[in-house]
């Protein structure tokens, strides 16, 4: 049995996901195409295009036909049951496009292609990791930052606090093809740069295009035959590392400010076998830590962290606690 191709697109609030989709239902040409949106508005298809949706009769949770013969669907409690209702269809699509929230990971949604009820039936064709090249040149991951925490409040479903740049970095880091979008909007000088910049954070093997507006050919998009969930561990996550990070470190910070009252901590630590610095801040005995990037090439790789608290602190007991803890 043939498995049908799936695409994950994958970029913050405002990078041109929702362009690059309607994007290819437009240029189709006859292939029967599918989408699964948190919502169907996202899209901004037109209403008369929807065959009906809107209507009272038309649930959140239905397939709807789109005029080209194309469908639209809703990730409906579970993106599983969505999947599968699309493939037991009596005439299923030829190709599954999967539009992310702009905070999502693209990297579990991808595991969950090898669960067994849909292994057999689906791929994932490639990973889109769509850029704003123009938030991006200016300093920022999207054009928007409030708009993209007013999305990260709204959304319960959101199991992560990781910090933009941390997102930023998986969604590369688990992409096929990086799409660097609103490129008439960066001088070309620096959209140069923007690119070798881009180049040196993705895997080698990573395809980099830009484009305005969201147009990339159907062609390419929709080629890539990258089998990513046979891959995963080709697709390195800074979430995998911080759920799976040495635990005693952290217990044991904790443990020493409560035991002399330390106020605050910031800095970050060398972990052995890890290619990128991890960054430690706490303030009373809240701790919070990521990886933020990866130690250059010269760079002394060693553990620096102030600690503030009151006049008198033991400093010999405090160094003495953390460097036992690995710190």
């Amino acid at each position: 049995m043939r498995r049908v191709p799936a695409t994950v697109i994958t970029g913050f609030l405002g990078a041109g996901k929702t362009s690059l989709v309607r994007h290819l239902l437009a240029h189709a040409e006859g292939r029967r195409l599918a989408v699964v949106v948190n919502e169907f508005g996202e899209l901004g298809i037109d209403r008369e295009l929807l065959l009906g949706c809107g209507d009272a009769a038309c649930g959140e949770d239905d397939i709807v036909e789109l005029a080209n013969g194309c469908l639209c669907c809703t990730v409906a409690e579970d993106f599983l049951p969505t999947l599968t209702r699309l493939l037991d269809r009596a005439a299923p699509p030829e190709h599954i496009l999967i539009e992310t929230s702009g905070l999502a990971l693209p990297k579990p949604l991808v595991q969950a292609f090898a669960w067994p009820e849909i292994r057999t039936r689906t791929t994932v064709d490639g990973v889109l990791t769509v850029i704003d090249g123009a938030a991006v040149a200016a300093g920022q991951f999207a054009n928007d930052p409030e708009a993209v925490a007013r999305q990260r409040a709204a959304d319960p479903a959101l199991a992560h606090d990781n910090p933009l740049e941390e997102v930023f970095t998986d969604q590369l880091a688990c992409a096929d093809l990086v799409v660097l979008n609103k490129t008439d909007l960066i001088e070309p000088a620096r959209l140069a740069l923007l690119n070798r910049e881009i180049e040196a954070r993705v895997r080698p093997a990573v395809k980099l295009m830009t484009a305005r507006d969201g147009r990339v050919p159907p062609e390419v998009a929709l080629g890539l035959s990258a089998a990513a969930e046979d891959d995963l561990a080709g697709r390195p996550s800074l979430h995998d590392l911080a759920v799976h990070d040495d635990a005693a470190f952290l217990s044991q910070l904790r443990a020493t400010i409560d035991r002399h009252d330390v106020l605050r901590v910031k800095g970050f630590l060398n972990r052995p076998g890890r290619d990128r610095r991890q960054v430690v801040q706490a303030v009373g005995s809240r701790v919070q830590h990521h990886y933020d990037r990866p130690w250059q090439a010269g760079e002394k790789r060693q553990t620096r962290l102030v600690v503030i608290g009151k006049k008198g602190l033991d400093r010999a007991a405090i160094r003495a606690a953390l460097g036992a803890a690995g710190g």
